[in-house]
């Protein structure tokens, strides 16, 4: 299927989203994090003409059927984000909601007032008040949600996480964007790439707990310790914008302010990307930026000359990151899966179901959506107006 017919599809299916209720939403949307290439070096379409492989897209945008033949009619399904005002997140709950409803469950949406762990346990607390079948959460600390995600699995809920995911002990499973390893080296790549191969860089994450955001730098820095290629590049900071805008863009200034030979910011994070790139473009600078980004924000800052900040990034679909997510507890509802490394379960109209829980290497498992996207002058121009 081609880009622009994808475009149409998804666009279709996100409208359908943000037009339909969610059973005991709460606040606005909310925090988030961010990609991978397992091929840093594709072209500049992504490696692939058609979009739905690279983004890890489907050719129905709306859901599908069941995932597993069971029934999950009336039960009650909970996503818990990161916090509300991210768009990244948003997408994801958009691609959760429209799944469930698609299976004839309830969907409750909850966005924490802030992205901190604290927030994300009043609000599990509250659902297992609820008596909800299901909780899947976008975890803002690995550890600190152990005690009340073991309540809830005490309880009877089946517990999973997507995006940004909790220790083992706190989950059934996981459901994964893309592998650490490749989201790593595709950043890394990219960081030489720009770079010319020498020279200071800095990353801007979001916070200092977020499980996947530091899971992708050590995989960055492993990666340039471990490979001479990467010799002659200098990492000089991470600094933590905190998924928010302000800090973010105080945190670029700073970055800006303290090394004056910068060359390159890498933000694994899209709040931290979409702000970096409008501090680098509003000031005319020569540092270049990278990273994990949203194309709707993004493609004003994305071209390869000094007009603009940002030569390339990379994401995955948010809203498939959501709509696995919502397949994975739909499976752990209806007794399809406990969450078990060689598991199978369906996801209808998703591209790479049928999908196999795989062991995570933290001594829980997971379920891999599939390789990121690179987006470029290019293509920028199709993915724009989809998420």
């Amino acid at each position: 299927m081609r880009k622009k017919v994808l475009s149409v599809l998804l666009c279709a299916a996100m409208a359908t989203g943000m037009m339909a209720g969610c059973g005991d939403s709460s606040e606005p949307a909310s925090n988030g994090g961010t990609t991978d290439d397992a091929n840093a070096n594709n072209d500049a379409s992504g490696g692939s003409d058609d979009a739905d492989d690279a983004s890890g897209g489907s050719d129905d945008a709306s859901g599908g059927s069941d995932a597993s033949g069971g029934d999950v009619s009336g039960k009650k399904f909970a996503l818990v984000t990161k916090s509300a005002g991210n768009p990244y997140n948003e997408k994801e709950a958009e691609g959760f909601e429209d799944v469930i409803k698609s299976l004839g469950g309830e969907c409750i949406i909850k966005h924490p007032v802030a992205a901190t762990a604290d927030a994300q346990v009043s609000e599990i607390q509250s659902l297992i008040s609820q008596g909800v079948d299901s909780i899947c959460v976008a975890a803002n600390d690995e550890n600190a949600l152990q005690a009340a995600l073991e309540d809830a699995m005490a309880a009877g809920i089946k517990v999973s996480c997507l995006d940004s995911k909790t220790n083992a002990a706190s989950r059934m499973t996981f459901a994964n964007q893309a592998g650490t390893t490749e989201i790593g080296q595709a950043l890394m790549d990219a960081v030489y790439d720009i770079a010319g191969g020498e020279g200071e860089w800095a990353i801007l994450s979001a916070t200092s707990q977020a499980t996947n955001q530091n899971a992708w730098i050590e995989a960055m820095k492993s990666i340039m310790e471990s490979d001479s290629k990467y010799a002659n590049l200098n990492l000089v900071e991470v600094a933590y914008g905190d998924d928010e805008p302000q800090k973010s863009t105080d945190q670029t200034q700073a970055l800006l302010s303290k090394y004056p030979d910068l060359k390159v910011i890498c933000a694994p994070t899209t709040v931290g990307i979409a702000a970096a790139a409008k501090v680098l473009q509003d000031q005319s600078s020569s540092v270049k930026l990278t990273g994990l980004g949203l194309p709707s924000e993004m493609a004003a800052y994305i071209g390869d000359d000094d007009a603009h900040s940002c030569p390339y990034m990379f994401l995955w679909n948010p809203i498939d990151v959501g709509r696995l997510g919502a397949y994975i507890s739909a499976a752990l509802v209806d007794g399809t899966i406990t969450g078990a490394a060689g598991e199978t379960f369906t996801a209808a109209g998703m591209d790479n179901s049928e999908y196999t829980i795989v062991d995570a290497g933290d001594g829980g498992t997971e379920v891999i959506l599939g390789a990121p996207f690179k987006f470029d002058p290019s293509n920028i121009g199709d993915w724009k107006d989809v998420y």
